[in-house]
């Protein structure tokens, strides 16, 4: 038996030494149950001789309680200060810990057997420390802050960086920015409009494109389809128009018959237009209104008449001017602002009656220049000018929400327009020249409080808009400047993509600064030639071929300077070229004929050779004196 045993444990480390591994299993541990017994005795002796109020803060984790006399570890991440509510602390008096107690003057020694990852906890480790006091107190004054701007909106307005855009010298009454933010477009009262592509300018901040699509008609409003491929373009004149991208007309809407009493009769507006705006979810529609009393929608693949008309009225029924129309953010309701101080609102598919209806919504015979509805769809704001901005619910449309009063306004499409998180309302201010400064007034919308203020410039502040995918605003001023506001944290790429460009060095001509002597009467051979500018320099080199490097034409001819010249492969063309084409003078047959004599004796080819023998018998006929 002793043999067998032997063998098999022979036979057992032959096998692991061949395998590789020292054994067939981790061996069980032994635990020596006298030594634990004692430690627990001396634990409990020595546990009676110190206060309880000095254990405490040290919680003991039974499952790493691995007795012995090697002593004892205690493992875990320092635990967080939590307010614990009174309940909870006796619930948590009531759970006593289970185990030994740790000795007093204990120290947490490694371990062979135990795989701990990292260093172990200091001596007189408590489970919390003043660096982890000091990132609660972190913690919880980030998540402070963080409801702070939630909270409040000012802190959300993008004012911290801008930039300058020169339109021109005249007002900015026009603003359009695309869904996408990529590109702006600006209109004047210079009858110009820019187009800036924020990612394709560098620091010089250069519009690339310039146009007047209206000839000498101010622009009143600019406005991208929502989808961004399209440009509504109303200006002074009658007839609206649709560019692209590029500025090119897309549509002309048709004027309409000015001497129809009735202008539902006629296909098209017959004075001179005031806003415009497209619908909201349909890319073809857009809105417009004009002096003629009516506001018209149209259809983009329709130009030769309009899609519908609505009439605003007075109460004595007469006809009145809109100056302002929008619609509501689901394309339901057609709102228009108009001349009298009223704000008539229609449902789109009914054209006769308003569905709302304020007689009194502003100071009669002052122009309603804008009228928005918030991103909700419940509350609309209508900037007079009377100097005023108000809200209004349209579920109760009878009297304002709020009224701001003091916003003063000198023209006809002072702007305002709701943040994108609907808490405030901005808007511009007008002043006289070189009398102070055009400034945005941000008001609360609950309470229309002036939160926040922005000087702008020392003139009026005529558009502003607040693109809610860029966090970015966009003011047109009345001294031909648009600026663009923006933070480099909260706003996204718009302004953020030019500004980090660098500019563009341009070539600039250089002036001639040595000296020139003018001798008037010296002979022609002896004056110098008078000295011109790098610039009429470069001009008259233009029109150098040699200077300026200009393509050569194409060859004409049989070819010269080693290029062939161009010519068709069929048998005509080479008689054009060959032959008809030929400039040898044959004015003298007999020496045309006489010319190829020599080389038709010297190599007969076809006629001689067939003719020999006839030409002799025909002498010699002749020689007999028949002939």
């Amino acid at each position: 038996m002793a043999a067998h045993g032997n063998n098999e444990k022979t036979g057992e480390g032959d096998l692991s030494s061949v395998m590789g591994f020292s054994g067939f299993g981790k061996k069980a541990r032994t635990f020596d149950l006298e030594a634990i017994f004692e430690q627990t005795r001396r634990t409990a002796i020595e546990r009676s001789r110190v206060p309880p109020s000095s254990l405490r803060n040290v919680t003991i984790n039974p499952a790493y309680n691995r007795g012995g006399p090697a002593g004892l570890r205690v493992y875990g991440s320092p635990c967080r200060k939590v307010s614990v509510s009174p309940s909870r602390q006796q619930e948590s008096s009531d759970s006593e810990p289970i185990g030994p107690p740790v000795p007093p003057a204990f120290t947490a020694q490694p371990d062979e057997d135990d795989e701990a990852i990292g260093p172990p906890p200091p001596p007189g480790y408590s489970g919390s420390t003043a660096d982890d006091d000091d990132d609660d107190d972190d913690d919880s004054r980030n998540v402070e802050e963080e409801d702070d701007d939630d909270d409040d909106p000012v802190r959300k307005i993008p004012d911290t960086h801008e930039i300058t855009l020169q339109h021109g010298a005249k007002t900015v009454s026009a603003l359009g920015l695309d869904p996408s933010g990529a590109r702006l477009v600006t209109g004047g009262y210079d009858y110009d409009v820019k187009f800036w592509d924020f990612a394709g300018m560098d620091a010089a901040l250069q519009a690339f494109r310039s146009l007047q699509p209206c000839e000498c008609h101010q622009i009143r409003s600019l406005q991208y389809s929502i989808t961004g491929d399209v440009i509504l373009v109303v200006a002074g004149n009658a007839q609206a128009k649709v560019l692209d991208r590029d500025g090119f007309q897309v549509l002309e809407c048709i004027k309409g018959d000015q001497y129809i009493v009735d202008m539902a009769n006629t296909k098209g507006h017959t004075a001179m237009l005031n806003s415009g705006c497209w619908h909201p979810k349909i890319k073809e529609e857009f809105l417009t209104c004009s002096n003629d009393g009516t506001v018209r929608t149209w259809d983009l693949n329709n130009e030769k008449k309009h899609k519908s008309v609505f009439k605003p009225r007075s109460l004595q029924g007469k006809k009145v001017t809109p100056t302002c129309c929008t619609y509501s953010r689901d394309g339901k309701l057609i709102a228009a602002g108009c001349q009298d101080g009223t704000i008539q609102i229609w449902d789109r598919n009914l054209s006769v009656h308003t569905k709302f209806h304020c007689r009194q919504a502003h100071a009669p015979g002052c122009d309603t220049s804008c009228l928005v509805f918030s991103y909700d769809g419940t509350t609309l704001a209508s900037r007079g000018g009377d100097d005023t901005l108000k809200t209004w619910d349209i579920r109760s449309f009878r009297k304002p929400i709020n009224v701001a009063t003091g916003l003063t306004s000198y023209f006809p499409m002072t702007d305002c327009c709701f943040s994108p998180d609907d808490k405030l309302l901005v808007t511009g201010t007008s002043v006289k020249r070189d009398e102070g400064h055009g400034t945005l007034v941000f008001l609360e919308r609950q309470t229309f409080r002036k939160v926040y203020e922005i000087e702008v410039a020392s003139a009026s502040v005529v558009r502003c808009l607040w693109h809610p995918k860029l966090n970015q605003i966009m003011v047109g001023t009345a001294n031909g400047l648009a600026k663009v506001y923006y933070d480099p944290v909260r706003s996204q790429r718009g302004a953020k993509l030019c500004v980090v460009k660098s500019q563009r060095k341009q070539k600039q001509a250089e002036t001639l600064t040595q000296d020139y002597i003018i001798t008037p009467h010296a002979l022609p051979m002896f004056r110098e030639a008078r000295q011109r500018s790098t610039r009429k320099q470069l001009e008259k080199d233009r029109l150098d071929p040699t200077k300026s490097h200009k393509p050569e034409p194409p060859v004409s001819g049989p070819g010269r300077g080693g290029r062939v010249a161009a010519h068709g492969g069929t048998l005509s063309s080479y008689i054009v070229k060959n032959i008809a084409l030929d400039k040898t003078d044959d004015s003298n047959p007999r020496e045309a004929i006489l010319r190829h004599a020599k080389d038709a004796a010297e190599n007969p080819f076809w006629v001689a050779p067939a003719y020999k023998r006839t030409v002799w018998v025909y002498r010699r006929v002749s020689s007999r004196g028949r002939f």
